[in-house]
Order: C-alpha cells, then sequence, then structure tokens
C-alpha cells in the first residue's frame, strides 16, 4: 500500500453487532484507537486489532438513523462489509465521519443527469460521467461536459433512490433535489455502482433529515411559505397575499427563525430553504 495515506487518528470505542450475517449477543463496546487511512479502517484494542478494507464497505449508516437501542453512547455510525455490521464511537464523531465518507466517495467515478429537474419541470438532460468532490458539507460533481454541481448537505430537500435504465442498463438511481446558484430548485440524478449511490445517499440523507418538515404554521405563514415558492418575488408579497408591509416582514422574520427562509439581505430579500421547499411541496402533493 504504497500509495496509502493517513486520514484520521483518534480514540473512541467500537462493537462488532453483525457476524457474518448474524446478530452479536451480549455486546460489549471496546475502548481503543481508531484509526482512517484512504485505503482502510484500523480498530485497535487490548483484545487485538481489526482491519477493515474501504474498497469492501458496501454501506454507512450515521448516528440519526443506526438502531438507537444497540448503543449506549451519544454519537456514533455504522459500517457495514461484507455480512459484518460494526459500530464505530470516535471521540468527534462528526470529523471522523466526514473523513471517512472523503475516504470512501472523493474522486470516484459516476453518472451524473443534471438538472434532471428543473423548477419542477423534467429536463431532456442526457446521463454523463463525472468525478466525486466531497468536501465540508458539500457533495461536489464535476461532469465531463465541464460544469461542476454543487450540493450543499444544509441545502437538501428530499432524496430519493429507485432502479431505472441508465444508458440501456438497469442502475441505481439517487435523486437529490436542492437549488442552483440562482435559488431555483433543481433535482440532480446519480448513479453509479450499487456500493458508491448507498454511500452518497447515507451522505445526502443526512441533509434530508435537518430538513424535516415539521413546523407548525399559521394559515397567514403558509401562505407566504406558498407564494414564495410559487415564484412571486419577496417584494411583492404583500401586494400578492394582501398584507401591510410590516405584517409581512413580521412573518419573514418567524419563517427564518424557524429556519424555512434563509435571509439574503436586509431590508428584505428571503430565499426558500430545502425545509420550506419540502413543507411547501407537501402541501401542492396533497391537494
Amino acid at each position: 500500500m504504497s500509495d496509502e495515506r493517513a486520514l484520521a487518528d483518534t480514540q473512541g470505542r467500537f462493537v462488532q453487532v453483525v457476524k457474518s450475517g448474524r446478530k452479536v449477543n451480549d455486546l460489549e463496546w471496546l475502548s481503543g484507537r481508531i484509526l482512517l487511512s484512504n485505503k482502510r479502517l484500523v480498530l485497535a484494542s487490548n483484545e487485538g486489532k481489526r482491519q477493515i478494507a474501504l474498497a469492501k464497505v458496501s454501506t454507512v449508516k450515521n448516528r440519526k438513523n443506526a438502531n438507537q437501542a444497540m448503543t449506549a453512547v451519544s454519537g456514533y455510525f455504522s459500517i457495514q462489509t461484507g455480512s459484518d455490521v460494526f459500530l464505530i464511537a470516535p471521540a468527534d464523531v462528526d470529523a471522523f465521519e466526514e473523513h471517512l465518507y472523503t475516504a470512501l466517495l472523493d474522486g470516484e467515478v459516476v453518472l451524473v443527469k443534471h438538472p434532471a429537474v428543473e423548477g419542477g419541470v423534467v429536463r431532456d438532460t442526457g446521463w454523463e460521467k463525472g468525478r466525486v468532490n466531497i468536501e465540508s458539507g458539500v457533495v461536489g460533481l464535476g461532469v465531463a461536459s465541464g460544469q461542476f454541481v454543487e450540493i450543499e448537505l444544509v441545502d437538501v430537500g428530499a432524496v430519493d433512490a429507485r432502479e431505472g435504465s441508465v444508458r440501456g442498463d438497469e442502475r441505481r438511481i439517487l435523486e437529490v433535489e436542492h437549488t442552483d446558484e440562482e435559488g431555483t430548485s433543481v433535482q440532480t440524478y446519480v448513479s453509479g455502482t450499487t456500493r458508491h449511490v448507498s454511500i452518497l445517499e447515507s451522505l445526502v440523507r443526512q441533509g434530508e433529515l435537518q430538513n424535516a418538515t415539521d413546523a407548525d404554521l399559521d394559515q397567514t405563514e403558509m401562505e407566504v411559505l406558498m407564494a414564495l415558492y410559487s415564484g412571486v418575488s419577496p417584494f411583492e408579497i404583500p401586494e400578492f397575499v394582501g398584507m401591510d408591509v410590516e405584517a409581512v416582514e413580521a412573518v419573514f422574520d418567524r419563517l427564518v427563525e424557524e429556519e424555512i427562509l434563509r435571509e439574503k439581505r436586509v431590508r428584505r430579500d428571503v430565499r426558500l430553504k430545502a425545509r420550506g421547499r419540502n413543507i411547501a411541496s407537501d402541501v401542492i402533493s396533497d391537494q
């Protein structure tokens, strides 16, 4: 492994919860050293050392969608390699997780369709080869045509994974809703090996989970939200919904506090965040 380079070295806890396809009973967390390179993950404790080749990791789940009943630690993630599953709780789980996704995905070649959907309209966009670039909180896709697609995790509104036809073959397709530089809602489709799509899905779903649509909005706030979603300029909202400017700005303040809107500049331009787009989309679907 002459081209191997270290990415992270920290203390933490870890446990194997599935071995050879069978759930392990009487789980016991081990304390030790967790090392990560661009080639492998090493779990070292007083009971020995376990090496996991990253090329054999098929899935990663973060601490929000793994089985909470299986662990006594507050922050962890799980990885599956073959028929084995491990839970790993580094001292700084967020920083280590970022390094792990970088090691698993950065530089990998996938197929990209962008924009597959733009402003709710399906586009006749073809599949192109793209290279994955992982940075802090951002999934970048460098496409062969020259464009560079950036998906900020905090901007991810909805994620869906399905089987579909890609260049004549049946493949796994990941559909990610986010916004472009102009703030327009777009969907980017990514396909590739089952392993790449699965790991990328677990990464972008972190943003989706953060933007769950659980806000309790009143009728006035919903009218303002739907007007924005329909493309009405923030400056035209008062006339559009029949409210005075002060009342609309009070609604803007409330929606910014709820992290449904992002304030672009004072006074007073706003843009829907992923959570706001999810709420508006749900309302439209129910009509």
